[in-house]
């Protein structure tokens, strides 16, 4: 039998299918939304399904207890509500199960968008290390980037590792690379067509972060520019599950449940990408030595840094990267094989939105969205 794992808000179960790489067998998943249920009971046949932690007793025995909490109350985009709002909240719940089970698991997984490291001025972090180090618990968490692990997207997530029998430090931080911007041929520019005054997200050769939602409620991922023909196009659902490392049409099965089409941006846009929990999960099974970093300073814990360890109250910053590792990486025009044209309206609004706002951008792009916008 494999090492089990225990995956709380598990989404469409990214974590666990990541995990699964490297062995990993999931023993129970919990989620509440049932259309990304219906998509766990398709790629997890053999796993218990729960839909509540809220009525949760308690946890079976596992090697590795996964949890992408709630971010809504995190995330930049949402409504900043802290560590205690209704939604992100439910972290408690994770402790309160921990609390209650007869055995610990070796590993606790934990992951979380970047803003919760500034949020209410570094609360959200402090309140979650206090939970783990009143409990025993040895953390380490770090910052890091999707295009590390080859997908054309910049989506960076903090991942936190933490356990009261093993040292985490080795594991987040034994691998380390000075990334290098790949340069291709054809350079697609990845933006957000659905925010245009308030930012462009733009990136080259990657998609900014695929969201669950937008500023104009439009469940969409970002467009993309491709500057060699002026076309200006959005990935397509099976691309936006493949940029998550899924397998296209994964999400279909979630319209058995009963759900609109449109949802499956959500569970896409909330999901965490496979190649990172795989890169997380090779880690956890692999011989990865002693902790050799060097160590920066104390932590201001109103100024808390891209990746830091924690230990019975002494907590340091670690001077690593985002990219522990840089998995070849294809360009975005590649690897994006159904774009969709932005519709009239849609590029439109978008235009609109952006003259109206003072974003700077190049005038290549000012020049191609006239372009586009003039042919209709």
């Amino acid at each position: 039998m494999g090492k089990r794992v225990v995956g709380l808000f598990a989404g469409i179960g990214g974590i666990e299918a990541g995990l699964a790489e490297s062995g990993f067998e999931a023993e129970l998943l919990c989620e509440i939304d049932p259309g990304a249920r219906a998509v766990l009971s398709a790629e997890f046949p053999g796993s218990e399904l729960v839909d509540d932690v809220e009525t949760l007793a308690g946890l079976p025995d596992c090697d590795v207890l996964s949890a992408g909490f709630p971010c809504q109350d995190l995330s930049q985009a949402g409504r900043t509500a802290g560590i205690e709002g209704s939604r992100s909240g439910l972290v408690q719940k994770i402790f309160e199960l921990l609390d209650s089970s007869a055995s610990d698991p070796e590993w606790l997984l934990l992951e979380n968008v970047p803003f919760m490291l500034r949020l209410d001025k570094g609360r959200a972090m402090s309140v979650l290390t206090e939970l783990l180090e009143s409990r025993g618990y040895r953390w380490s968490y770090r910052l890091v980037d999707a295009r590390a692990f080859g997908l054309p997207q910049r989506r960076r997530r903090v991942v936190v590792l933490a356990s009261k029998t093993s040292d985490p430090r080795p594991v987040l931080f034994g691998q380390d690379t000075d990334w290098v911007e790949p340069e291709f041929a054809d350079q697609a520019c990845g933006f957000y067509w659905t925010e245009g005054n308030t930012g462009l997200g733009f990136v080259v050769d990657a998609i900014p972060t695929l969201k669950a939602g937008s500023s104009v409620g439009v469940p969409s991922p970002p467009a993309i520019w491709y500057p060699s023909t002026g076309g200006i196009c959005k990935p397509s659902i099976t691309d936006a599950e493949r940029l998550q490392g899924f397998s296209p049409d994964l999400t279909t099965a979630a319209l058995d449940a009963g759900v609109r089409k449109g949802f499956r941006w959500k569970y896409v846009g909330n999901a965490v990408p496979v190649p990172l929990a795989a890169w997380v999960g090779e880690r956890l099974t692999s011989d990865c030595g002693v902790h050799s970093i060097d160590l920066d300073s104390d932590i201001d814990n109103q100024k808390w840094p891209d990746a830091a360890w924690g230990d019975a109250g002494q907590r340091r910053t670690v001077d690593v990267s985002r990219w522990p590792v840089q998995a070849s990486l294809r360009s975005l025009a590649d690897f994006v094989t159904n774009p969709e044209p932005l519709s009239e309206r849609a590029l439109k609004g978008f235009h609109k939105r952006l003259n109206a706002s003072s974003l700077r951008r190049s005038e290549a792009f000012d020049e191609a969205l006239d372009y586009a916008v003039a042919s209709f």
